[in-house]
């Protein structure tokens, strides 16, 4: 189950740096939105001008296409330019060119670009539907909500579960045990996630099975819970048959039997199109991942991105996004649109906020311990990325 975002560049990693200053000290409990850290002071927009007449965007693949974006561009004017991204890396460079007024971040790009000054905090009543259909267990995260601001707007949410060939895993599996202990059955046929966000999936491990670690917050790590998780790494390592950060080589993998367990998305499993996959959110719950639209500080469309964000959370614009790659959508009302809609929430888990509360999403590790803890330095991305080499070799 292991990572999930690729090296981090220098310029990356400088931004992850500047998020390790306190500002109030505040506490930040899980999904309070109330962590306090020193970020750029961006003035918010007060209010909707003129369309200017486009909007780029750098988004993941599926998540702006013609068949909804045509009818946006006839509604407002807006014609929308779409650059596809990777990786979270590669969306934070682009964001950082000042060529792109929109992107759909993961949890573990938000705060980079947030640190960075490279977005700017949302008016939140500029954006209608934004309302009381968003479910709630992506309102106001840690990784998109600092010092009481909103800077992203949520699109949809996964988890990273653990997925495994039935005909060989004959019993379900009901602990990660089995892709991480070096005793395995199933030693060297285990698939890992390609990525040092991937650490987080070793922290909540531990903080099952190592509870004096005292971890309880798997992105905040000090030096000497990092070093445990790098040690678990390293034992799993001898097990592993590879790393996957394409979805089209984890599923090869598994079709093609080089992998019978490992991490993976919901959609990776139902795009193999083969009921012997399977797959199961352990009892020590797992990683996810969850993306929101978040606005450039220097965008040069800012009134043609406000209306996207709005068109795109409605019920059906959301939906069809959510659908098309294969996710929870954030917009809870499209799950009462057709029968269609409400299967495809049902498989995702969209509204099953139990279920997602066994989810940690990924957010940027920083050097302020967002578990709440003063009495200690954490670790940030910069010292996770080089630990992560050191696992890789």
């Amino acid at each position: 189950m292991r990572k999930k975002i690729l090296a981090t560049t220098a310029m990356a990693a400088a931004a992850v740096l500047a998020l390790s200053g306190c500002t109030t000290g505040g506490e930040a409990s899980e999904g309070s939105g109330e962590l306090q850290i020193d970020v750029p002071d961006i003035a918010m927009q007060d209010a909707l001008g003129d369309y200017e007449g486009e909007v780029n965007i750098v988004a993941w693949s599926g998540f702006v296409e013609p068949a909804w974006s045509d009818a946006f561009t006839s509604e407002t004017g807006c014609v929308v330019n779409r650059r596809v991204a990777g990786t979270s890396d590669e969306m934070v460079q682009l964001m950082r060119t000042g060529d792109y007024d929109l992107v759909s971040a993961s949890g573990d790009a938000s705060l980079r670009l947030i640190a960075g000054g490279d977005v700017q905090p949302l008016n939140l009543e500029l954006i209608p539907n934004f309302g009381d259909d968003i479910v709630e267990g992506m309102k106001g995260q840690i990784y998109d909500t600092i010092n009481g601001k909103s800077y992203g707007i949520p699109i949809g949410r996964g988890a990273n579960i653990l997925q495994y060939n039935s005909e060989i895993v004959t019993e379900e599996p009901t602990s990660w045990d089995v892709a991480w202990e070096k005793d395995s059955p199933y030693a060297g046929k285990v698939i890992a996630y390609d990525a040092p966000i991937y650490i987080a999936d070793a922290a909540v491990y531990l903080m099952a099975h190592e509870p004096d670690l005292g971890i309880t917050n798997p992105y905040a790590l000090d030096e000497e819970q990092l070093e445990a998780a790098i040690d678990l790494l390293r034992q799993q390592n001898e097990i592993v048959s590879e790393y996957w950060s394409d979805p089209a080589a984890q599923i090869t993998s598994f079709a093609g039997g080089t992998t019978v367990l490992g991490t993976s998305w919901e959609v990776l499993r139902k795009l193999t199109e083969d009921d012997r996959f399977q797959s199961v959110l352990p009892e020590e719950g797992s990683t996810g991942w969850s993306d929101a639209w978040m606005l450039a500080t220097e965008s040069k469309n800012p009134n043609c991105a406000y209306a996207w964000m709005d068109y795109s959370s409605s019920p059906e614009v959301n939906g069809a996004i959510a659908m098309n790659f294969g996710m929870a959508p954030a917009n809870a009302a499209f799950c009462d649109t057709s029968e269609e809609a409400k299967a495809h929430c049902e498989y995702f888990n969209a509204t099953d906020e139990e279920y997602f509360k066994n989810v940690w999403f990924w957010t940027t590790p920083i050097e302020q311990c967002i578990d709440g803890r003063t009495d200690v330095t954490c670790t940030n991305f910069q010292q996770w990325t080089d630990a992560w080499l050191s696992v890789k070799g």
